[in-house]
């Protein structure tokens, strides 16, 4: 056996302790079209490199997104932005690049009734932001309230809310349905606080700030709580009918029934940063 053969049965080994792949995978392909065309060897290991780097991007990608639980098929190219005008389609292309406001620990508000297109285009938003390489999670409210709430009560409430920092962007979807009643909620106050001006939070609301002495144990810490919320925050507002409802209608080829929702009171609206 000559010593090119030997090299060659050892390279699988050699690839897979170094935890290189792709290169194990395409190598063999790529080497015999170098020698076909004359490549340099610099310009084979070059292009190998590439292959590589891009393998593990593609990896990352697939990792980020099952950890984001984001709900399935909502893109932005799926968004019928026609129907919310006043939602801005390049100021969310813009924000989907992320670079700018997820270093900033901005925050993204979106205000409107059920079905008005909110949690799509959060989720939508958030898919795109981990192909650009961010980390973000999806998560109702009310579930990461409970879950917080019973990390307090197991004293790990500090733990809990410090690995929440890993995402760039975390998502609370339906924040109105959180209801102090339930439990004490002091906790969502107390992850608002910790990201603030830090990492960056994008919330869902049926309901207008006004509403939200129903969500925070007290008058006091609502006020907080929306002040931390809204500096250096985007606010939309997508009082429009039901997305769903339309979205249902025409797949059915007829006009959508459903009567336009009244504006709610809007919360402040700050200069976007």
């Amino acid at each position: 056996m000559s010593r090119l053969e030997v090299d060659t049965a050892r390279l699988p080994l050699l690839l897979g302790e170094l935890r290189l792949p792709a290169i194990a995978r395409t190598w063999p392909e790529m080497a015999e079209r170098a020698d076909r065309e004359g490549w340099p060897a610099a310009r084979l290991l070059s292009v190998l490199a590439e292959l590589e780097i891009a393998e593990r991007a593609r990896r990352r990608i697939e990792r980020h997104l099952a950890e984001a639980h984001l709900p399935p098929d909502k893109t932005l190219e799926g968004f019928d932005f026609a129907h919310v005008p006043m939602l801005s389609k390049a100021r969310i292309m813009a924000l989907a690049a992320g670079d700018a406001w997820l270093a900033q620990g901005a925050n993204l508000l979106l205000f409107g009734p059920p079905g008005s297109g909110k949690s799509h285009i959060a989720a939508a938003l958030a898919r795109t932001l981990v192909e650009n390489g961010f980390r973000t999670l999806f998560t109702r409210t009310t579930d990461l309230v409970q879950r917080l709430q019973a990390a307090r009560q197991e004293l790990t409430l500090e733990a809990a809310i410090t690995k929440l920092d890993r995402y760039d962007l975390l998502i609370l979807d339906d924040i109105s349905y959180v209801r102090r009643d339930q439990a004490e909620t002091s906790v969502l106050f107390e992850l608002i606080s910790r990201r603030y001006e830090r990492r960056s939070l994008l919330i869902t609301a049926n309901q207008p700030f006004a509403a939200w002495d129903s969500v925070f144990p007290d008058p006091a810490m609502t006020v907080a709580a929306v002040d931390r919320l809204v500096h250096h925050a985007t606010v939309v507002e997508m009082n429009v009918e039901s997305y769903r409802q339309r979205a249902a209608a025409t797949r059915k080829g007829r006009t959508p029934t459903t009567k336009r929702t009244a504006p709610q009171n809007p919360p402040p609206d700050p200069q976007p940063t």
